[in-house]
């Protein structure tokens, strides 16, 4: 058909231009809005910047065509043949392209969000920073498919073959990937937060310094996979198998590794605090460093491992078998203010072979006269005689029970109080109970105090005090600008940790206090108000459902002062942020 004939005839309101050949067709720029093309040869064609929305092109034929920009949303190309063509920016958001052929086509840039492309044959093509957001690709071919930085929050990829593909940097938020082929693939730096990966096959795979935080990984084939300081968590990898996985600094905190097959697994200064390995499999994997603090090992199979320089705090362990572990000294605290692991054990030599497993090196339960260290944190500098009274009662609780105050250090947003006990207890329920009766014990004690001075007599001394008159103290300088910039970066610190260890009817308060101090020294806390508390507000919120649950109670609660306080501006802000992802009843 000739082009200005063709041209006419959709002018004139005709629609319907099956099997049509405008192979090779300039059509740069034309509105074929609601056009039916179905079958129509357009191998060749020049259809950028062109406006085809609702059109039907289910089977045609579109090989090789320039197609850069042009506008298909909504449009139909189910069974269309699209090899090698130039797909650069096109809009195909909502369109339809089941077991269409895009193999070697190119869609960098490109919006395909709400799409259909289930069965699709999508081998080697360029889909770099392209939007498949909540995108159908359910069984679609992808062998070596270029992803780098493609945002596909919520897609759903199950059983699509991303065989040696390239996922750099994309985005795959809560994607679903169930019984997904990802064989060595490269997910380096890749977001999988909430992701849906069980059953995946990822042998092979690289993952190195990706986020899988939250993901369901259950019965994922994860062998030899490079997890090289992934953050996985809260992870569940239940029955999944890492056999020969490299998960050096890897972080598993509070992930579920339960039944998981992890023989021969490199898990040097690995974090697995609070992870859960109930039945697991870690023969002859190599824990060099690791960190197990409260983690949870019931039945695991720790046959030949390595497991020197370990620091197992407060863990748990239950009919595990040690016998056979290698191990020349393990760490039985935690510093929090260094982030190191300390107090080695033995003290002045190392383990004989065997005898990590004939005795419990953190509380020496071997011995009935040893002494525990109980680790009790505070958000706020400890009122002593609040303190004292505390421990009174609980040796009231416990009469055979003796506790003295080891140190007392100020951490970045706390403060920690070492106690030590009389004989062996448990060290994390005792932690528990002071932390417990502290704050009714201070309510009494700050309610009472005057009546208590004044039974034990005690008063403020009047007489035969030498009174001195200090000198008038002259103004002091102005602090300097690196003084000033010292100052700022120091409180932002502050600010940061504060509002990640503290509810907001608390950190409000604290937040503002610190603002009020930089006024007083010249120093603008605009940008801070702006970004640096909404910020890290928001990035707790996405990693802590329950601060999400506190936001929200806040909003409704919150004192009216509060709410339009300076920092009180910025947790609205921060919530405005987060409101689509907050939980609402």
């Amino acid at each position: 058909m000739q082009l200005h004939n063709f041209l006419d005839r959709y002018k004139q309101g005709e629609r319907d231009f099956s099997h049509v050949d405008l192979s090779g067709a300039s059509l740069s720029g034309v509105t074929l809005r609601d056009i039916d093309l179905t079958g129509a040869d357009l191998t060749g064609a020049n259809l950028s910047w062109a406006t085809l929305s609702n059109a039907k092109l289910i089977g045609a034929s579109l090989r090789q065509a320039d197609m850069r920009s042009a506008i298909l949303n909504a449009a139909n190309l189910n069974s269309a043949t699209l090899s090698r063509a130039k797909l650069g920016k096109v809009d195909l958001r909502l369109a339809t392209l089941q077991e269409a052929d895009l193999n070697w086509a190119v869609l960098q840039e490109a919006d395909l969000s709400g799409a259909n492309l289930e069965g699709a044959k999508l081998d080697q093509i360029n889909l770099e920073s392209a939007k498949l957001n909540s995108t159908n690709l359910i069984g679609a071919e992808l062998m070596e498919a270029n992803l780098r930085r493609a945002s596909l929050i919520s897609a759903n990829l199950s059983g699509a073959n991303l065989r040696e593909s390239h996922l750099e940097e994309a985005n795959l938020r809560e994607a679903k990937l169930v019984g997904t082929n990802l064989t060595e693939a490269d997910l380096t730096a890749a977001y999988l937060r909430g992701a849906n990966l069980s059953d995946a096959n990822l042998h092979r795979s690289i993952l190195a310094g990706a986020d899988l935080s939250e993901a369901i990984l259950n019965g994922a084939d994860l062998s030899r996979v490079n997890l090289t300081g992934a953050y996985l968590l809260k992870a569940t990898l239940r029955k999944a198998y890492l056999l020969r996985a490299i998960l050096q600094d890897v972080y598993l905190l509070r992930a579920d590794l339960s039944e998981a097959n992890l023989r021969s697994a490199d898990l040097q200064r690995a974090d697995l605090s609070g992870a859960y390995l109930s039945d697991a499999t870690l023969s002859e994997a190599n824990l060099v460093d690791a960190c197990l603090l409260e983690s949870h090992l019931i039945r695991t199979n720790l046959d030949q491992a390595h497991m020197t320089g370990c620091c197992i705090s407060n863990w748990h362990i239950e009919d595990v078998d040690f016998s056979k572990v290698d191990c020349r000294y393990v760490f039985t605290r935690f510093n929090y203010a260094t982030k190191k692991p300390s107090d080695r054990f033995p003290v002045g030599r190392d383990f004989q072979p065997g005898e990590l497993g004939k005795q419990d090196p953190e509380h020496g339960k071997n011995d009935p006269n040893a002494s525990t260290t109980i680790e009790v944190f505070l958000q706020e500098s400890p009122n002593w005689e609040a303190l004292v009274f505390t421990l009174a009662q609980v040796q009231l609780d416990c009469p055979d029970l003796e506790l003295s105050i080891k140190s007392y250090e100020q951490l970045e947003a706390r403060y920690l109080l070492r106690l030590v006990s009389s004989h062996f207890v448990n060290a994390k329920t005792l932690a528990q109970r002071v932390s417990e009766l502290y704050p009714e014990m201070l309510r009494r004690v700050t309610s009472s105090r005057q009546a208590m001075l004044d039974l034990l007599q005690i008063k403020p001394r009047s007489e035969n005090v030498i009174e001195t008159v200090q000198p008038p103290q002259p103004t002091p300088p102005p602090p300097s600008p690196d003084q000033r910039l010292r100052m700022y970066q120091e409180v932002v610190k502050q600010i940061q940790m504060i509002i990640l260890s503290q509810t907001p009817d608390q950190f409000v308060d604290s937040v503002q206090r610190l603002l009020n101090f930089l006024k007083t020294q010249g120093i603008s806390t605009e940008e801070i108000q702006k970004s640096v508390i909404s910020q890290a507000i928001v990035k707790r919120a996405r990693l802590d459902p329950m601060f999400q649950q506190q936001l929200l109670r806040w909003e409704e609660t919150a004192a009216k002062a509060a709410r339009f306080s300076m920092v009180g501006e910025s947790v609205r802000l921060a919530i405005a942020l987060l409101w689509p992802d907050l939980p609402r009843k």
